[in-house]
């Protein structure tokens, strides 16, 4: 299975604003009407397909112009499925089928169709997804929009507003708060409309945000061919990590999507056209709004709402980073943060260099450099995010005071068992720095009094007992932690010496 977790542009100028609020809507409305879709969903399927049954059964019932228009699209787009239910001696379906067929008085076929079409109207009124759900075989023009704000589970929730922050967070910070809104629901209807193209005669509801999402996916292929995209394999319950460029990586997804929805269509339960449409539309748009000036004019205006010019030397870099002239790129960066050691888009535009020209090592000391300007800065959090990089990148050894900054914001955020393995690692790395020392002693502290671990705390204490590093004015702390280890794990503890009079 491949998983996104994440690429190499995870910020924007601006917070996503529009994107969080439409996961957060898409949640809202996930929490509200799952569990009552799902004690819906059945009751209403059944009516339907009894109606069809019935009528292809005893083609002389009559139904109200709704139900008979629903029933007639059915016939004329699935002639096998309704010449099979037009056959005597098929297999029975359900008790209330084999009940059916042993009606023959006309006025009591009459009366359970009539019974079928009032339980199915008063059905339509109650159930989400009659009402809100996209359903080819007669779509209603309000659900074009809402289907794609019902999810049917959690995994199809969390995956596709996955993949709505990951591309979404960018378009919107490369379109502007009121073009993206706009192309998203409009990239929702017109997946939907080429999903009901592909299986005009379909009575299952369809609902999911993944149509937008993937125009979403079409117009970052177009926008950021060159991102590289950072993918998890998960395979026989192992893992391997992976980059690959969205130019590469996103028309690969798009061709598995024509290929299922050749092979399989509505057999596996997803809407493969839904995707496929969805994302040939958001690559036509995105090729647009470039060739329109329309983008150009949209980042303009959000330059002067936001009141900030980039350096010339980050718009230099970043123009010859997209050419793939990476030795230039780098060339302007390190001069303007020989002006400017300080500055953070600088420290952020050379590591995305460093990664796409393929200079591990530079990436790595690019993103401790990033670390160590975040903890200037006062943002500790995204201090973390950019060693946990530096570790998943193949980073072995930072700095020891750097390294424990980060175990110290790890223990702040009450990571507690992982702020104790990392002070380890800290101690075992740097035997002979005074942060080792340090680490022991926190370690120590951490299992004793947090993770109740005595016999880890007593190992911790003892190694910074014996550790080369001059520890005299911690000795006090130090013969303290071993002796409340000992107590904890019931040891006998020596009598503390008294200091000796003159």
């Amino acid at each position: 299975m491949l998983i996104p977790i994440g690429h190499e542009n995870m910020r924007g100028r601006r917070w996503p604003v529009i994107t969080i609020g439409l996961i957060a809507i898409n949640a809202l409305i996930f929490l509200g009407t799952h569990w009552t879709i799902s004690d819906q969903s059945p009751k209403a399927a059944e009516t339907k397909v009894h109606i069809l049954m019935l009528a292809a059964m005893h083609p002389e019932a009559t139904m109200p112009p709704d139900i008979e228009k629903f029933v007639r699209d059915f016939e004329a787009h699935n002639p096998s499925i309704w010449k099979q239910l037009q056959t005597p001696h098929r297999n029975l379906q359900d008790p209330w089928d084999a009940r059916v067929r042993l009606m023959e008085e006309p006025e009591q076929i009459q009366a359970e169709m009539d019974s079928l079409v009032q339980q199915y109207q008063d059905l339509q009124q109650e159930s989400i997804l009659e009402r809100y759900a996209f359903i080819p075989a007669h779509p209603r023009p309000l659900t074009y929009i809402t289907a794609s704000f019902l999810h049917s589970g959690w995994l199809h929730l969390i995956g596709n507003m996955w993949f709505l922050w990951l591309a979404g967070m960018l378009i919107e910070d490369a379109w502007g708060r009121v073009i993206y809104p706009l192309f998203y629901l409009l990239a929702a209807a017109v997946a939907m409309q080429i999903h009901g193209w592909s299986c005009p005669g379909s009575i299952v509801p369809t609902l999911g945000a993944s149509g937008a999402v993937a125009a979403l996916m079409g117009a970052f292929v177009v926008r950021f061919p060159n991102v590289r995209i950072k993918m998890a394999w998960i395979f026989f319950f192992r893992l391997w990590r992976f980059n690959a460029r969205a130019i590469w990586l996103l028309p690969l997804w798009l061709l598995m999507e024509i290929l299922y929805g050749s092979l399989f269509g509505q057999i596996s339960g997803v809407a493969h056209w839904a995707h496929v449409g969805g994302f040939a539309f958001g690559v036509v748009v995105a090729l647009g709004m470039r060739y329109s000036g329309l983008e150009q004019k949209a980042d303009q205006a959000i330059e002067e709402k936001i009141g900030w010019t980039a350096d010339p030397r980050i718009v230099t870099a970043t123009e010859l980073m997209e050419k793939d002239q990476y030795d230039g790129a780098i060339a302007s960066l390190q001069k303007l943060q020989a002006e400017q050691p300080d500055s953070l888009e600088a420290a952020t535009l050379l590591s995305q260099v460093y990664w796409r020209k393929g200079d591990h090592p530079a990436y790595r000391q690019a993103l401790l450099r990033l670390c160590q300007l975040h903890l200037k800065s006062h943002n500790p959090d995204a201090a973390w995010q950019e060693f946990q990089e530096f570790l998943n990148s193949g980073g072995e050894k930072p700095p020891a005071p750097l390294w424990l900054e980060m175990c110290r914001h790890l223990e702040h955020t009450q990571s507690f068992d992982r702020a104790a393995a990392e002070y380890k690692r800290l101690a075992d790395a740097f035997p002979h720095e005074k942060q080792s020392l340090l680490a022991l002693l926190s370690a120590g502290r951490l299992c004793l009094k947090t993770l109740h671990r005595p016999s880890d705390a007593l190992r911790f204490y003892t190694a910074a007992e014996a550790s080369p590093i001059p520890h005299v004015e911690r000795e006090s702390n130090i013969r303290t932690g071993i002796r409340n280890a000992q107590i904890a794990l019931g040891m006998p503890v020596m009598p503390e010496s008294s200091p000796s009079k003159p």
